[in-house]
């Protein structure tokens, strides 16, 4: 049986991946989980031990089938549980993250299965983020860009925002920028901060910020 702390490693290595496409790094993953290189080689060594992570020195780590499996049924438990402590219990979609890690590692597949079905089969999370189905297969990523990608005019539908620190998120929900709301780019400074307009008025967003919010172009309405 895996500890919580290691299938915490497995959903951090999973979600780096999906974010850049390569092997994930001993300092990438530190940096995530807030310890330090050492702890995470220590952690990496006994994975590797168990069959779950393959290690290549100097060029990182990648999950193995077995691995991969197991990160995403733990990522689908965390955002089933994300979605339905928002849309069942009224949590705000920027507290919800903490309560779901707690959670995430101690639902039976019973559980899972009842809030899947109580909440109709979610496919996206408060954060819009892509909830596995119960066939663990990878989910697919929402086509669109990040916001750092667009120009100044295009107006666009937040889809998706990743999540990295809980003040993050709750500095993008005071500014009014939340998963189903539509602004405009008016301006990019050349440092890389994203000025957007909506009904909550003109934001200023640095570029760290930016990249992780996921946009689509607003539907035109047809004459």
């Amino acid at each position: 049986m895996l500890s919580d702390v290691m299938e915490d490693y497995l959903k951090t290595i999973y979600v780096l991946q999906r974010e850049t496409g390569e092997r994930v790094s001993t300092s990438a993953i530190a940096e995530r989980v807030g310890v330090t290189s050492p702890t995470v080689t220590s952690m990496l060594d006994k994975l590797a031990d168990r069959g779950l992570v393959e290690r290549e020195k100097y060029k990182g780590v990648t999950l193995t089938p077995e691995g991969e499996t197991v990160a995403i049924e733990v990522l689908r438990h965390h955002r089933l549980i994300e979605a339905y402590l928002a849309e069942a219990l009224d949590y705000d979609w920027t507290d919800v993250h903490e309560e779901a890690d707690r959670l995430e590692h101690h639902i039976s597949e019973r559980f899972e299965a009842r809030i899947a079905e109580a909440l109709g089969d979610p496919t996206v999370d408060p954060h819009g983020d892509p909830i596995p189905g119960a066939d663990l297969a990878p989910p697919e990523d929402a086509p669109g860009n990040r916001l750092d990608e667009c120009a100044v005019g295009d107006r666009v539908v937040v889809r998706r925002v990743r999540h990295r620190t809980d003040e993050e998120l709750r500095y993008l929900a005071e500014s009014g920028v939340e998963p189903g709301t539509e602004i405009e780019v008016v301006e990019i400074a050349p440092f890389g901060m994203v000025t957007v307009e909506g009904d909550a008025g003109r934001q200023s967003l640095p570029a760290e910020v930016a990249r992780q919010i996921h946009v689509a172009p607003v539907a035109v309405p047809q004459e």
